[in-house]
């Protein structure tokens, strides 16, 4: 249990205006908002914050100007892919194309040269 205060009302309302006076006292020792230090502390603050906010700008631009160059760079190393891609499939379709013209000729030849040994066994026969 705590100890039996012995303060009264009276030193309590005592401490109270000393706090208050004392309050009142460190509003008054503050200088007007109209002195030359007091405007020159403000313009220098002022100065360093639009001097932040332009950093802040600028970086801001050049992390735009970064991504559209990635994007850009991304784009053409995309279109050149895609190229390359249909590139490759149509030399494949060519491939394929030349490949089945040439076994179209093969079986081509293959069933003249049939047909001529047939025509070749009738006129023997004969």
């Amino acid at each position: 249990m705590s100890a039996f205060d012995f303060r009264n009302f009276e030193d309590r309302r005592q401490n109270s205006q000393a706090a208050k006076a004392a309050l009142l006292e460190k509003f008054k020792a503050r200088p007007p908002s109209d002195d030359p230090e007091q405007r020159a502390k403000a313009q220098a603050r002022a100065e360093v914050a639009r001097a932040r906010e332009e950093r802040t700008r600028e970086r801001e631009r050049a992390r735009i100007e970064a991504e559209r160059k990635a994007a850009e760079e991304k784009r053409l190393r995309e279109e050149a892919e895609l190229a390359a891609q249909i590139a490759r499939e149509a030399a494949e379709a060519a491939a394929t194309a030349e490949r089945k013209a040439a076994e179209a000729a093969e079986k081509k030849a293959a069933r003249d040269a049939r047909y001529a040994a047939r025509k070749a066994k009738v006129k023997i026969r004969r």
